[in-house]
């Protein structure tokens, strides 16, 4: 009995998605004179709210030209939109404002895609120290965090005073590449006085943390936050079209700040806290990004990125 109500219940839904919902939307169609796509450029703002929808409705269609729409490369977008426009017989000259819509809301769904690929790349790619172009970026990091305190050698205890765990840095980029690294001086150099701030008290016996591996673990914490989708409201809302590194560099930037402020709030009782620290944070973000205008926006940077009004 139960295995055939379980059946039933699938087809029910089966019926509905197939027969039902496509009934549904000839009839709006009809009687707004309007296809799924101009409904959602004309009813809802630029941002996140209105590319989900039309990338959930491209990746729904039946149309394999619909379907293909959110794997083009960025310049075939423009050529996308006019056959999209000539499929749906929507005359562009009388609709001027729904091509400029839909360019602007595939160019974020394909960026996202090209972020992606962007970040996976840099993760990937292992700190080598025989790379002089790596290694000069570990050391511009040291010079940002500590100015005043020249490094006595590559291979130093000093290292640990930024946060590091040992003598050599380069054992502790292994899970996150040069992606860690990059994500930790671009931290250093466009908020360098949350960064030294954070650095001043995370040396401090009453919230210690190792600020370089947090600041790893935030980067994977980033990571995850992308691949899974998640990162979307965000970077449609930020990113007028294509989201670039520089977006993805600004949320670390602002999970940073967000984490040291929570790690405080928490107080745990020692660093064998802080993957459950970690863990209640990852919700609280998560959760946060849920909401439609989400926006992680780093405090120094509303003049750095070319924000959408929500």
């Amino acid at each position: 009995m139960k295995h055939f109500l379980r059946v039933l219940s699938q087809f029910l839904v089966f019926l509905y998605c197939k027969i039902l919902w496509r009934g549904l939307k000839f009839v709006i169609r009809k009687l707004t004179g309007r296809c799924e796509l101009q409904r959602i450029c004309y009813n809802n703002k630029p941002g996140a709210r209105r590319t989900l929808k039309i990338e959930s409705s491209l990746r729904f269609s039946k149309n394999e030209l619909l379907q293909s729409a959110l794997s083009v490369q960025h310049d075939r977008v423009e050529k996308t939109i006019d056959d999209i426009m000539a499929l749906k017989k929507i005359n562009p000259d009388t609709n001027p404002q729904l091509g400029i819509s839909l360019q602007a809301s595939l160019l974020q769904v394909v960026g996202y895609r090209a972020l992606l690929v962007e970040v996976e790349k840099l993760r990937r790619e292992a700190y080598d120290c025989e790379n002089q172009e790596h290694e000069d970026t570990l050391l511009k990091l040291w010079k940002e965090l500590r100015p005043d305190c020249p490094l006595t050698g590559r291979i130093s205890k000093q290292w640990c005073e930024i946060g590091f765990q040992g003598s050599d840095p380069k054992t502790d980029f292994r899970g996150m590449g040069l992606l860690g690294l990059s994500n930790l001086l671009y931290f250093a150099e466009h908020d360098k006085v949350t960064a030294l701030q954070m650095l001043n008290d995370s040396l401090q016996p009453k919230h210690k943390y190792s600020f370089a591996i947090v600041g790893i673990n935030i980067t994977d914490l980033a990571f995850s936050l992308l691949l899974s989708g998640a990162l979307k409201t965000h970077l449609y809302n930020v990113a007028p079209e294509m989201p670039r590194l520089q977006h993805f560099q600004q949320t670390f930037c602002y999970l940073m700040q967000e984490f040291h402020g929570f790690w405080v709030e928490e107080d745990p009782s020692d660093i064998m806290e802080f993957n459950r620290v970690r863990s209640k944070f990852q919700r609280k973000i998560v959760k946060q990004l849920q909401r439609p205008d989400a926006a992680l926006c780093p405090h120094f940077s509303a003049s750095d990125l070319h924000l959408v009004t929500l």
